[in-house]
């Protein structure tokens, strides 16, 4: 197995194993797949194919929602939601700003990243946050004014062991 890098991260080594030719690239932007982006749009028309002619299957209602980009073809990109839904949406509907849902009945958002740390605010599931910095176990997210640490166990749309400055 070929390491491709390790960091790191509050005591932590944390080190790549997957090797070179095993990820996944999309073919149009040459970024990685899956990764994740959210929905620019106050509506976004998911179809079955990857073009106008193509059934719309349903339409996100949700600005800022995110979602898992699996395959691009042109200017199309097929996306997967949280409940693992998925269809084909125009580009121009999606942003590159992170957002994550919040997947816990009462998510705690912490001062610092430790379960020792003060909680400084409640969400409840289904609520959408910003997405900032992320640890290996620990980010950081904001949402109507509040901010704080969460863990990834508590969020959906960043990967598991995703890292972010």
């Amino acid at each position: 197995m070929k390491f491709l890098g390790c960091i790191l991260i509050a005591g932590v080594l944390a080190c790549g194993t997957t090797r070179a030719e095993e990820q996944a690239f999309g073919a149009v932007t040459k970024l990685p797949l899956p990764r994740y982006v959210s929905i620019k749009a106050n509506e976004a028309n998911a179809r079955r194919g990857p073009s106008t002619s193509h059934r719309i299957d349903w339409i996100f209602k949700r600005r800022h929602l995110p979602v898992e980009i699996t395959a691009e073809y042109g200017h199309w990109r097929r996306i997967r939601d949280q409940e693992g839904a998925s269809g084909w949406v125009h580009y121009a509907l999606l942003s590159g700003a992170r957002f994550v849902a919040i997947t816990d009945d009462q998510a705690t958002f912490r001062r610092g990243a430790s379960e020792a740390a003060e909680p400084v605010a409640y969400a409840q599931a289904g609520v959408l946050a910003r997405l900032g910095k992320c640890t290996l176990h620990w980010c950081v997210v904001s949402a109507e004014g509040r901010k704080g640490w969460i863990t990834k166990d508590a969020i959906w749309g960043v990967g598991k062991t995703e890292i972010r400055d």
